[in-house]
């Protein structure tokens, strides 16, 4: 079947080539520049998604896997004291750590896909995956660790803080539009009061031409009076 990409267009050769070697395991390559490059673009986006995710949606209800339970009881089981909020790398990746962690990581070699692939893990949960903060970790690693961090609370720091930044943004926003509204507003009601002050001076011009006529005819009647008068003379 030919590959294809979201828009159902087809995928270059290249692409397809890259694709199938991720789906081959690490250890296949050796030190190869250019499958560690790839392997660390598709790290890096499987780190964009989760984040997004953790993001978006409260992560105490988010489910990783489909053996979460399973992950978090031998997780605790085994790092019943393990800080996850912001994790020391010594205990990830000293040797003492590896040979506690080997174990536990070979228990779901065939039970969760990928177990053993590369993953970029956050050191500080409460941050985003920045150069600093980020780590490589064997998938079955992050999956216990984002899993506990989730079902204990600690990753609810990054849903809280981006959807704080969301809110304040609608806030900005409502401020604005309200403001626009209130300008025109005032724009309408200085054009209303423009076009009666017009009203009211052609009204005053009106009367006074009405005035003026009055006044002639008045004059008029005079002088015909007067005529008349003067002839009865």
């Amino acid at each position: 079947m030919a590959a294809t990409s979201g828009t159902d267009e087809p995928v270059s050769g290249e692409l397809v080539s890259v694709a199938h070697a991720l789906s081959l395991p690490a250890e296949s390559y050796g030190n190869d520049p250019d499958i560690e490059m790839a392997w660390a673009m598709r790290a890096m986006q499987h780190a964009e998604v989760y984040y997004k995710l953790i993001s978006s949606v409260d992560p105490q209800f988010l489910k990783l896997t489909k053996v979460d339970d399973q992950i978090y009881s031998e997780f605790r089981k085994n790092f019943e004291t393990l800080r996850i909020d912001v994790l020391d790398p010594e205990e990830l990746k000293s040797e003492s750590a590896k040979e506690k962690w080997r174990p536990f990581c070979l228990k779901f070699n065939g039970i969760v896909e990928d177990f053993n692939y590369g993953t970029l893990l956050r050191l500080d949960c409460s941050q985003g995956y920045t150069e600093e903060n980020t780590i490589f970790a064997p998938r079955i690693q992050f999956f216990a660790i984002e899993i506990a961090r989730n079902r204990e609370g600690y990753n609810k720091a990054v849903y809280i803080s981006v959807q704080d930044k969301e809110g304040e943004k609608g806030v900005n926003n409502g401020g604005e539009k309200r403001a626009d509204n209130g300008e025109e507003e005032n724009t309408k009601n200085r054009g209303e009061k423009g076009a009666d002050s017009g009203e009211e001076k052609k009204e005053g011009i009106n009367r006074e031409d009405k005035t003026d006529k009055g006044g002639e005819k008045e004059k008029e009647a005079d002088k015909e009076i007067n005529k008349s008068g003067e002839k009865a003379m």
